[in-house]
């Protein structure tokens, strides 16, 4: 699989599909999901990026790339305090793989010992990629292995991994992740909803992969999931200015804090959201601001609401433009875990 990742960042274990899957565009894309279409059966039409949001993207970056870091450095410190004499990460392709790169190059330069690091696709709903767990086996001792990815919104891929899992009861299923507003593991850097700068952009600050696609027609039963590499972009790639720039910030002194999830969960969160909108389908709630943007970014969003005295704070500076340059209507709400949350527009009802 090409990527604009060096190889010794990290190995991915997907199948190159690019080229087999016409990317759509945002509106039919949404209106193939609610027809019953699933997600990984289509690739989005990426948005391009307004001059006005990348200045939003550099201004988050810089304003947010020692807070990010001070996460990296605090997750990575729980995943070397767990691990024996070998940690092999393995990201959840694609929020989670900048993240294992990063944590991948903290706990190498603090405990100057090698890990190995993997990105496998998961899906919501149709569950994990159980060659590439397989493949990973074979190399490595089940209890070496360390899922990663970015940020927790409601907990849904940590659910799909429970339950994905059960057939590999050696193997610790607890998500590793910088921001975990939804209060569910223990393993985070933080439980504040934090702008991890990531997560403003899609391919092009994540090696210029694609979203997993799974479809019967491209990948066979011995088959890897499958991504895309987008070529065409690769003078707009910033996957390397991303983690370059977070790496400046870490601090090898970091001493591990314990994050005990308090307060209710992030699902129950977002039922009370659904609730309070009206809204019978729990999947269109997408809380935090991670999840934020991507509804932005490639779904067909209803509504942007956010924590009250939040619209013009710098930590979401970014959602705003986005949410200006598509018209989006922004509304307060007293969110109680998370600072942002974006609403999927119920095409029915449009």
């Amino acid at each position: 699989m090409k990527s604009a990742y060096s190889e010794n960042d990290v190995t991915l274990l997907l199948k190159d599909i690019t080229g087999l899957v016409t990317p759509l565009p945002t509106a039919e894309r949404e209106r193939q999901i609610q027809n019953g279409v699933h997600y990984s059966e289509m690739l989005p039409l990426e948005y391009k990026p307004s001059e006005k949001y990348m200045e939003a993207y550099y201004f988050s970056l810089r304003t947010f790339a020692a807070q990010t870091a001070g996460a990296v450095c605090q997750v990575a410190e729980k995943i070397q305090s767990l691990s024996g004499n070998e940690i092999v990460l393995v990201s959840l392709a694609r929020a989670g793989i900048p993240i294992g790169i990063l944590i991948k190059r903290y706990l190498e330069k603090k405990y100057r010992k090698p890990v190995v690091h993997y990105a496998i696709s998961i899906i919501r709903d149709r569950g994990i990629d159980k060659n590439a767990v397989n493949y990973i086996l074979s190399k490595h001792a089940p209890a070496s292995i360390q899922f990663v990815d970015g940020w927790i919104g409601k907990g849904a891929i940590q659910r799909e991994l429970d339950a994905a899992m059960v057939d590999y009861p050696e193997i610790r299923t607890k998500l590793a992740v910088l921001s975990d507003p939804a209060n569910i593991t223990d393993l985070c850097g933080t439980h504040e909803d934090i702008l991890i700068p990531s997560s403003c952009l899609n391919s092009t600050v994540s090696g210029l992969l694609s979203r997993t696609v799974l479809r019967n027609d491209i990948i066979s039963e011995n088959d890897f999931h499958g991504a895309a590499y987008y070529s065409n972009l690769s003078s707009e790639d910033l996957s390397y200015s991303f983690i370059d720039t977070i790496e400046q910030y870490f601090d090898y002194h970091t001493i591990m804090k314990s994050a005990a999830p308090s307060g209710i969960s992030g699902f129950e969160e977002a039922k009370q959201i659904a609730e309070h909108f009206s809204i019978q389908n729990i999947n269109f709630i997408k809380p935090g601001i991670g999840e934020a943007t991507r509804v932005l970014l490639r779904r067909m969003p209803w509504k942007l609401i956010l924590r009250p005295g939040y619209q013009n704070n710098p930590l979401l500076k970014h959602l705003v433009q986005l949410a200006n340059e598509k018209n989006v209507p922004i509304e307060e709400y007293d969110l109680q875990n998370y600072k942002a949350c974006g609403i999927i527009k119920n095409l029915a009802d449009a």
